[in-house]
Formats: structure tokens, C-alpha cells, sequence
């Protein structure tokens, strides 16, 4: 890091304050795992759930502050994967268990598609409308839409690629391991592609920014250590939350499925989704929105081929079969997924669209029921055909951003950090 970056940086005692709280949040899960004890799910669920929140902030802390040493183009997907391992750690869980345990089944890929339309209709909307309102305020006149960089659309081009290709799985009602693996082949595409930019200096804040600014011998070991802790309390926590995910629904009388869907992407996101949001209310809103989409990215490839894997390592065919319920929530996740696409092809992101996605995205939770789904299935379908229509020239520019060279007035996608 330059000197300047170096005479900006908090403290040390943020770092202990930080890592001290992580820990105080962590440890009662610890224990009770050690113990062998096993109270009421709804303690197990709030000790768990606090647990793999806390690890997320960890995962967080650690990944941006490897960017120091890590060439920026590649760190961006690796930072906004690991902010994600929660939650990738809780579905697998499902899917494993599915392998072996068919009630487990109708749970396998409810994590996915919740987690995913949390990110792209609640994570989405409030990033943007909080960037907006943080540009309004300078600039004293009413922003209406946030700019992306020329290099995010080679991010929008996997991400349409991904999206027109998981329509596969609502049209045929499962998952093949064939198909998994095609996924994760892209997602190691995008990554490769992303590795091709030059290492930029990352712009450090808070927590992140102290560990960065280290000497090399004690920041290397002490991003190693943090990592290192933050997984062995997810494993840890991971398969407790997750059961007590479904044993609390019982208790309450709640579908489990519900809280199998929501519940559980909350907790494992939500240090995301504050990152993002507080970078945008420091003016970089158009980072904090290419965090979320390379979020998207990796759980909308990676995440959706790894499941039929971890199906098959639990006990299960190559194929995930998915019942009705969940056939229709992976098209309503698809089709919400080309419209945000489609919203962003013109590299605006704009205020009418971040509305329409928060309001369709509360509407799912009063429109219940296979008829409602479809419907809104076919709106969000419907937004995407027209607003690509609009924009018929950026379509074809999109879907080959993957596979083109990066003009050198293009940058490399950016990514918001803590």
C-alpha cells in the first residue's frame, strides 16, 4: 500500500475490537456444538445463525485484505465468492442430506433459489436507491439512475449466458450433474477472464484496510489464520442451523420451506448486503452494485452446478430431481434473473427499475401459490423481452463480452469493499 493509503488506516484496536466481537458472537455456538447439547431449535437457531453471520464478517475482513496481494481482476470474484460461503455451505448441506434422506429432497435447492432472489430483488434495489439518494444529496438535484463501468459487461455477458442456460432446469425438473458441471466450467471461465487485468492498489476501509496495512510477515499469516477460523466455525455451524432451520418451522407451525428459503440466505447474506450498502452511502455506488452482481454470477453458476455434486456424494443419482414446488420457484428465479440482465444491459441502472424489482420482490410473499408464481414468472419475463427490445443493439455486444479482449479504456470490474 503507498504511504498515503498507509497514514489513512484505523487504528490496530479496531482490528482487536472487530476480531474480539466476531469471537464473543461465535463462541456460544462453539460451545454448544462441543457440548453435545441440543435445547430448543430456536435457540439453535439464533446461536448458529449469529455464529455463521459473524464468520461472514471474518470471510469479508480476510478476502479484501488479501487483495494486497492478489491481482485485482481476480480478487473481485475470490472476495465476493467468499462472502457467499455461508450460504454455500448451508445448501450443500440440503443437497448432501437429500442424497441419503428424501425429506430432505424438497429442501435441496429451496436455499439456492431463496438466496438468489434475495440478492438480485432486495440486494439490488437498496444499494442503488441508496446511491441515488447519497448522489441527490451532493449534487442537490434528484439522481435518476447510477452508471455502471464499460467493463461491467463482460460480468452482464456471463451472467445472460448463465441465465438463458438455467431455464434448462425448470424445463426438464432437474439438475444433471452434466449440467453442474458445464456451470462450474463457466464460473471457472469468468474467473480466468477476470485474472487477465492488472493488479490495482485496493482501496481499503475499516477493519480490512488495518489488516492490509501490516508488514507482509504478519498481515500474510494473519489472513491465512482468519481464514482458517471463519470456515471451521461455518463447518461448525452450517449443519446445526440448518436442521434447526426445519425443526423450528415444525415447532412454530411455519412452512419449513419457507424459512428453509428465506430464513437462512438472510443470516448467511446479510454482512454482504450491509457492506454493499454502506459503501454506497460513501458514494460508491457503482462498486458496491458490481459486488452484487459478481455475487450473482458465482451463485447463479457455481452454486446451482455444485448441488447435483453434492447430491451424488451423499448417496444420491446424477441427477437432482426437484418436485413441483421447487420446478417453479428455479423459473421464477430464472426469469427474474434475464430481467435484471436486461435492466442493466444499458449499463444504467436505473431508479424505476430498482422500484420494480423491490416491488415484484415483496409481491411473492402475498401471491402465493403455483398460479401466482407463474405470474409473476411471466411479468418479470415480459419486463426482459421488452426492455431487451429497447436495447436490441447491446444484446448481441453483451453475450460476447465474455469471449473479447478488454479494450484498454474498459477497467476491470470493481468491487466495493469494507
Amino acid at each position: 500500500m503507498s504511504e498515503r493509503s498507509l497514514a489513512t488506516v484505523p487504528p490496530l484496536r479496531i482490528l482487536v475490537r472487530s476480531l474480539l466481537i466476531a469471537v464473543v458472537v461465535a463462541t456460544p455456538a462453539i460451545v454448544l456444538r462441543l457440548s453435545g447439547s441440543h435445547p430448543d431449535p430456536l435457540i439453535q437457531l439464533a446461536l448458529y445463525g449469529a455464529a455463521v453471520v459473524a464468520a461472514s464478517f471474518v470471510l469479508a475482513w480476510a478476502a479484501e485484505a488479501a487483495q494486497v496481494d492478489v491481482s485485482g481482476g481476480f480478487a473481485i470474484a475470490v472476495l465476493a465468492l467468499i462472502a457467499v460461503l455461508p450460504e454455500y455451505a448451508v445448501d450443500l448441506f440440503y443437497a448432501y442430506t437429500a442424497g441419503h434422506d428424501p425429506a430432505y429432497v424438497q429442501y435441496a435447492a429451496a436455499n439456492m433459489t431463496g438466496s438468489n432472489r434475495l440478492l438480485l430483488g432486495l440486494g439490488w434495489p437498496l444499494v442503488v436507491l441508496v446511491s441515488l439518494y447519497v448522489a441527490g444529496r451532493v449534487s442537490k438535484k434528484p439522481a435518476r439512475s447510477l452508471a455502471l463501468e464499460p467493463g461491467n459487461r463482460m460480468e452482464l455477458g456471463f451472467l445472460l449466458v448463465a441465465g438463458v442456460a438455467a431455464f434448462i432446469i425448470p424445463a426438464t425438473g432437474h439438475i444433471h450433474l452434466v449440467f453442474g458441471l458445464a456451470m462450474i466450467a463457466w464460473f471457472g471461465f469468468y474467473l480466468y477472464r477476470l485474472t487477465r487485468g492488472e493488479a490495482e492498489e485496493p482501496d481499503l476501509i475499516g477493519t480490512a484496510a488495518v489488516i492490509g496495512g501490516l508488514p507482509r510477515n504478519r498481515r500474510r499469516p494473519l489472513v491465512i489464520a482468519l481464514f482458517v477460523l471463519a470456515a471451521a466455525v461455518i463447518l461448525v455451524s452450517a449443519e446445526p442451523f440448518a436442521e434447526s432451520l426445519v425443526a423450528s418451522g415444525t415447532q412454530l407451525g411455519v412452512d419449513e420451506f419457507l424459512l428453509v428459503q428465506w430464513l437462512a440466505p438472510l443470516a448467511s447474506e446479510a454482512p454482504e448486503f450491509i457492506v454493499a450498502i454502506l459503501f454506497a452511502w460513501r458514494g460508491k455506488g457503482t462498486a458496491a452494485i458490481a459486488t452484487l452482481i459478481s455475487s450473482k454470477i458465482n451463485q447463479w453458476t457455481l452454486l446451482i452446478g455444485s448441488l447435483p455434486i453434492a447430491y451424488l456424494a451423499g448417496g444420491g443419482s446424477a441427477s437432482l430431481v426437484l418436485d413441483t414446488r421447487q420446478t417453479e420457484e428455479m423459473l421464477l428465479t430464472a426469469t427474474q434473473t434475464l430481467m435484471g440482465v436486461a435492466i442493466l444491459i444499458s449499463l444504467r441502472f436505473w431508479r424505476w427499475s430498482a422500484w420494480t424489482l423491490l416491488g415484484l420482490f415483496a409481491v411473492q410473499f402475498v401471491v402465493t401459490g403455483t398460479t401466482g408464481r407463474f405470474v409473476l414468472s411471466a411479468i418479470y419475463l415480459g419486463i426482459a423481452v421488452a426492455v431487451m427490445a429497447k436495447h436490441w443493439r447491446m444484446v448481441v455486444p453483451t453475450l460476447l463480452a465474455p469471449f473479447r479482449r478488454q479494450a484498454a479504456d474498459e477497467p476491470a470490474p470493481e468491487l466495493a469493499r469494507v
